[in-house]
């Protein structure tokens, strides 16, 4: 294990004592710039920033339960290529740091060109529901007690995002630095932890005070793993069993207006031109009519179950769950648990697992003679 040091919290409140941490970090010389979630005015919660000037940090609030994008592909933009004069200091949650791992498996961004800081993560609130957690009071106040309550409960009446609800990676030891929440209590103090070389060399240059473990964080991870564990398994079979056949996958993503928001909230869908906005599927009305005529009936919009299918054959073996996909779905569809059903399948199926290790290759890059010898009958 690395070094861990602690952050010291004055008048009760953490986001104050993470926002010096960031004054601290882009004081640095190697570092260019600190990308970190900042908030919105009134009660929209936070969008990411890229921020040079310590004064601009006044806003910035890593812990706030506000989830409106994940920055995995913004942050490999930024490093893709080299960075001017220095590192990038991000913020990132553990969901962003795996999906930025596999960006940069597909020689998409640079962890070489960044220091990523990750918070374990309690939750967030879904884009809708945020307002209504944030109230119309003290939202530093709101979020102390949410980090308290490591995302376990209602909030004025709204639970956390069902993705988070059911995430078993709730911090990142992919990270450079680690901001330990969970067993402590964050009004008073949280921890810093180094998670590798580079993470180590700026714990140093922090001057921050070193503490001894007490197994209070890896016992509250243990229990929150496990509760989240049990509810993404309910869930797997929940979606298992609605989308068993075509007629119940028709069903499950019957809302669908091929709107295409769950694409371009994806972290990991990276391509530079998608089939689905080519004329491939730009049919003509004959074709149109057509169909109808043979069915009797005609869903519109068209190719809706394709798209997702296509998606799902694409991003299985790359997606980490962050549900940004149901996050920017205007339906309600619930797109996260379907992806998140067969990614789990795919990705036990190939011993792999998304954002796990930048030095393990993605399965569909990598040949193995005698995969899946249960369905070719194995070589001899």
């Amino acid at each position: 294990m690395g070094t861990i040091a602690r952050i010291e919290v004055k008048d009760g409140n953490p986001v104050a004592a993470v926002q010096e941490l960031c004054v601290q970090l882009l004081g640095d010389d190697e570092i260019a710039a600190v990308l970190v979630p900042r908030r919105l005015p009134g009660t929209n919660g936070t969008m990411p920033a890229l921020i040079t000037d310590p004064a601009e940090l006044r806003d910035a609030d890593p812990l706030a339960p506000s989830f409106r994008i994940n920055g995995a592909r913004m942050l490999a933009r930024l490093t893709r290529g080299g960075t001017d004069g220095g590192l990038v200091a991000a913020f990132l949650r553990p969901c962003e740091v795996r999906a930025f791992v596999e960006l940069c498996k597909l020689n998409q961004g640079s962890m070489e060109n960044a220091l990523i800081i990750s918070a374990d993560c309690p939750g967030a609130f879904s884009n809708a529901d945020y307002p209504t957690f944030a109230g119309n009071g003290d939202a530093a106040e709101a979020e102390t007690d949410f980090l308290r309550a490591e995302g376990r409960g209602n909030f004025n009446g709204v639970e956390i995002a069902r993705a988070c609800a059911v995430c078993d990676h709730p911090s990142s030891a992919e990270a450079d630095l680690s901001i330990g929440i969970f067993g402590q209590s964050p009004d008073q103090g949280l921890l810093l932890l180094a998670n590798t070389p580079r993470g180590e060399g700026f714990m140093t240059r922090l001057q921050l005070p070193e503490v001894v473990d007490d197994g209070g964080r890896s016992k509250a991870l243990g229990e929150l793993v496990a509760e989240r564990s049990a509810a993404r398994d309910r869930m797997f079979e929940e979606t298992s069993a609605a989308t068993s056949d075509m007629n119940g996958l028709s069903t499950f993503l019957a809302a669908c207006v091929n709107c295409y928001n769950c694409r371009m909230a994806c972290p990991v869908c990276y391509c530079k031109e998608c089939v689905f906005l080519t004329d491939v599927f730009d049919h003509k009305p004959w074709q149109y009519i057509s169909w109808a005529r043979q069915r009797g009936s005609l869903k519109m919009p068209t190719d809706t179950v394709f798209f997702h299918i296509t998606r799902l054959a694409h991003m299985s073996t790359a997606c980490v769950g962050c549900g940004q996909c149901s996050n920017a779905c205007p339906n309600g569809v619930p797109v996260m648990e379907l992806f998140r059903t067969i990614a789990a399948s795919t990705q036990r199926a190939f011993e792999y697992e998304a954002g796990r290790n930048l030095n393990e290759s993605p399965p569909l890059s990598v040949f193995r003679e005698r995969e899946f010898a249960e369905v070719t009958g194995g070589l001899e």
